[in-house]
C-alpha cells in the first residue's frame, strides 16, 4: 500500500475580481509515493507543481479526485476530510517544508525549531537538543540560536524552515523548493538529510528547480505537463 496516493485530482481557480472567470490549473492528476521514496514533480514554471503540493497538504481545495494518505492500515482521503481530520493528519502524518518562514515575533530560533517536537509531547530539553543538532548540521551558527529568525537572511531563514520540517518523523514529507536559497555546501547537507529520511522509510514528494539537487534526490519524476487541463475545461 503506497504511503500517498493521488487520484484524478482536478483544480480550477475562480477569479472573483474578474467576473467569476474560471482558470483551469491541472486535470486528472494521478500518481503514488511509496515509503522510502522521493518523488519529484517536474515541469516548467506555471505547470501546476505548487498547486498539486498544496492540494496534497490540504491548503487548496480540490474540484474532484482523492488524496489518499496511509494512516496505519487505513487510507484517509485528505481531499474530502473535515478540518479536524486535516489538522490531525498534519500533526501525525504529513510534514511540510515551505519556501516561506512563518513564526511568532520575538520567539528564538531554537524554540521555533523545537516546537514541532514539544507539541507532540517531547520534553523541552530533549527538543532543544535535537533542534540544536539540526541547526548545527545546517551550519547555522550557535550565536544565532537565541535570536528570532525574522532577523535572518533568506538563506538562514530557509535553514530554519528545513530544520522545522525535518525534526519530526512524519511518514510523509512534502518539500517545496527546500534548497532554493542555499549555497552549495548547505544544498549538499539537505541532500544528505533527504537520503537519511528515505533510509528511514519516509515517503517524500517535492519540487526542486535545481537540476543537480533534483538528480541527486529523485527516485522518480512525475511530469506535471501530462496533467494539463482538458481543452473543454
Amino acid at each position: 500500500m503506497p504511503a500517498l496516493s493521488v487520484r484524478d485530482l482536478d483544480k480550477t481557480f475562480t477569479m472573483h475580481l474578474r467576473g467569476g472567470v474560471r482558470l483551469p490549473v491541472v486535470s486528472n492528476v494521478t500518481f503514488e509515493v511509496d515509503a522510502g521514496e522521493c518523488v519529484v514533480l517536474g515541469g516548467p514554471s506555471g505547470a501546476g507543481k505548487s498547486s498539486i503540493l498544496k492540494m496534497v497538504y490540504g491548503n487548496y481545495g480540490v474540484d474532484s479526485g482523492e488524496v489518499l494518505v496511509r494512516q496505519g492500515e487505513a487510507l484517509v482521503d485528505l481531499a474530502s476530510a473535515d478540518p479536524r481530520t486535516v489538522l490531525t493528519l498534519r500533526r501525525d502524518t504529513i510534514g511540510y517544508v515551505s519556501q516561506f518562514l512563518r513564526t511568532v515575533p520575538r520567539v528564538s530560533t531554537i524554540d521555533v525549531v523545537a516546537e514541532p517536537l514539544v507539541v507532540r509531547g517531547a520534553g523541552k530539553a530533549e527538543a532543544h537538543e535535537r533542534a540544536g543538532a539540526l541547526l548545527a548540521r545546517l551550519n547555522l551558527p550557535e550565536r544565532l540560536w537565541n535570536l528570532p529568525p525574522s532577523t535572518f537572511s533568506g538563506g538562514e531563514q530557509q535553514r530554519v524552515n528545513i530544520a522545522c520540517g525535518f525534526i519530526t518523523h512524519h511518514p510523509i514529507l512534502l518539500l517545496d523548493e527546500p534548497t532554493a536559497s542555499l549555497d552549495a555546501a548547505n544544498r549538499a547537507v539537505v541532500v544528505s538529510m533527504i537520503a537519511q529520511k528515505k533510509a528511514d522509510g519516509v515517503a517524500m514528494l517535492g519540487i526542486f528547480h535545481d537540476e543537480e539537487v533534483r538528480a541527486a534526490v529523485a527516485d522518480r519524476i512525475v511530469d506535471v505537463t501530462a496533467f494539463a487541463p482538458r481543452a473543454a475545461a
